[in-house]
């Protein structure tokens, strides 16, 4: 019975799974089926992240409301920063991502030898230097942020830090055995592991914390990252490929590796300025760190819904048409998908910045977390919705650059994009606080707020991002010639839609405040909700006025993905992707 019901869900994922043939006109606009497929395949995947994401809002205010923006959030979010270097230097270089192509078409012995080989590194190697670094992790979080091992809470920040050491493990192999998953079309379980991710922290936030404090918020962690893993587990054992504990052979294991090695480096390289931005963010004051992780978490669902659906859809369409006889067709892939993510970024940009209080109200107003709190996220999240477009196009273009079999350059962009993040940020927390650090503050409404300063860390990532995304388009001129002069049509046609959603949104805000007083979850709820409805229809029209060809294309391809009479489409399988920590 079980199995049925699995089978039955799973049933619209393998839409996925299966190559588009033919060719046919759009109700407006003639496209490829490839490209069409394409956007088909996007917003699948935008709805499978949607329980993942709200999961995740879910868990967020979770935390404002049991800890606010304070020292014990503060202390949490630095400590997650080690672990996830751990992940992305060690558990990504056995991942998904190359595991995927190798095992398709597999026999079954040589699959489980490969996966058992796999497992077998990322324990040996994984866990030697998670030892070593639960070893040292008093010295290592010392350097990285003095103020916090100096509270009184310093032990228990020690500890947490040690028992999250366990999550990059659990996470990598989850990758190593989510390959199967998704070699087998099971896309909805693949799909449902973020979902378990979160209720773990959940649970470790609300029943391990008043138990055990610190730590017991990790051991919340680590329960969601064993059901990230075990959701994998049936489907491995009914493919019979369940890894053994197995030395690799040189070889074999190296040829993996060596492959992973550009991609793991980019991700580590991310994760470095990560932990350097946080460590920044530890000397700015008590709370920097929580209200900057949660605005970045805010603005992370709009790209995971936008730029990370696209770049994940597009990817297979990329590798497939990557050989120099099919160029035009690389590049009309990849225009196509950076038109959209650049069109509906700049959209949700202009919604953003005018709901932005309303967005931070309704997620995280609750508890602990106070106003001061809610007035510098929601500045936070104004500034960093800005590089929504170009951290969209970031993802996407890294993807065209690993199809272009240009594996290396992605890293070298991102050390150049990570490097110039973190040396802004140096130098902007410098500027004398008179000058423009009270400027953007007083700019952002939040001049009165302690803690302003954070502000500058976040301009810092987004002119990161953009320099990024810029560099990444640089580099793609001779493998998709021209793509550059396709991008600016949606740029104006969405900077206009932004305008015209945004204006509609703050009238409608301007009109709906003298009917209720904003008191209760309920009111924010609602008046947000139509402003931003008001703000999306402005913006619809402005696109139909313009005769906007990504927007007439959006409303063919919804239309034939809810499966409208007479139309008989199907849409790309997504790439494999690393497991997400939400």
């Amino acid at each position: 019975m079980v199995r049925r019901i699995l089978e039955r869900i799973g049933e619209p994922m393998r839409a996925l799974a299966r190559p588009i043939r033919g060719f046919q006109k759009a109700a407006y606009v003639r496209i490829s089926a490839p490209v069409r497929g394409l956007h088909q395949a996007a917003y699948l995947l935008a709805a499978l992240t949607l329980a993942s994401q709200a999961l995740a809002l879910l868990r967020d205010r979770t935390f404002a409301h049991t800890f606010g923006a304070g020292q014990v959030l503060d202390l949490y979010y630095a400590a997650f920063r080690v672990p996830d270097l751990v992940f992305a230097l060690v558990s990504s270089l056995v991942s998904a991502y190359v595991l995927i192509p190798r095992i398709t078409g597999m026999d079954r012995e040589s699959t489980r030898r490969l996966l058992s080989e796999s497992a077998t590194f990322l324990f040996g190697m994984g866990g030697l230097i998670c030892i070593v670094l639960a070893i040292f992790m008093p010295q290592f979080l010392a350097v990285l942020y003095p103020d916090f091992s100096a509270s009184s809470y310093q032990a228990e920040f020690v500890l947490l830090a040690r028992v999250l050491l366990l999550q990059p493990i659990l996470l990598g192999l989850s990758g190593i055995l989510g390959s199967v998953t998704q070699v087998a079309r099971r896309f909805t379980l693949f799909a449902i592991s973020p979902v378990l991710y979160n209720l773990g922290i959940i649970l470790g936030t609300v029943i391990f914390y008043p138990l055990w404090g610190l730590p017991g918020i990790g051991l919340g962690v680590i329960i969601g990252a064993v059901a990230y893993l075990a959701v994998n587990i049936p489907v491995v054992i009914e493919a019979g490929v369940l890894p053994q504990w197995r030395i690799p052979r040189f070889a074999s294991i190296m040829s993996v590796v060596r492959d992973s090695v550009p991609r793991s480096l980019a991700l580590g390289m991310g994760s470095v300025t990560a932990l350097l931005l946080t460590a920044l963010a530890s000397r700015v004051g008590t709370g920097a760190v929580s209200v900057f992780t949660f605005a970045s978490n805010l603005e992370a669902v709009p790209l995971a819904l936008i730029g990370s659906s696209y770049a994940v859809a597009a990817f297979p369409a990329l590798s497939e048409a990557s050989a120099p006889e099919r160029r035009d067709e690389f590049t009309r892939i990849l225009s196509s998908s950076a038109r959209h993510i650049i069109l509906w970024s700049v959209v949700s940009l202009g919604l953003i910045v005018v709901l932005r209080a309303h967005i931070v109200r309704v997620v995280l107003g609750t508890g602990a977390f106070d106003w001061d709190a809610t007035r510098l996220t929601a500045a936070l999240l104004a500034v960093l919705a800005v590089s929504l477009v170009a951290q969209g196009l970031a993802l996407l273009f890294s993807r065209a650059l690993y199809a272009a079999r240009q594996s290396w350059r992605p890293l070298f962009y991102q050390c150049a994009g990570g490097a110039l993040t973190v040396l802004l940020a140096v130098v902007f927390l410098a500027l004398p606080g008179q000058g423009f650090p009270t400027w953007l503050a007083e700019y952002l409404k939040v001049g009165d707020v302690g803690g302003s300063t954070i502000l500058l860390l976040a301009l810092a990532a987004t002119l990161g991002q953009i320099f990024l995304a810029l560099l990444s388009l640089l580099a793609l001129r001779s493998a998709a010639p021209g793509l550059a002069r396709t991008l600016f049509r949606p740029l104006f046609d969405g900077s206009l839609a932004a305008l015209a959603g945004g204006t509609a949104a703050y009238l409608t805000l301007f009109f709906e405040g003298g009917i209720a007083p904003l008191t209760t979850l309920v009111s924010v709820f609602a008046q947000g909700l139509i402003a931003g409805m008001v703000g999306l229809i402005a913006s619809a029209l402005t696109l139909y006025v313009v005769e906007n060809e990504e927007f007439l294309i959006v409303a063919s391809a919804l239309g034939r993905l809810v499966h409208l009479p007479g139309v008989r489409e199907r849409v790309l399988a997504p790439s494999a992707e690393e497991p997400i920590k939400p």
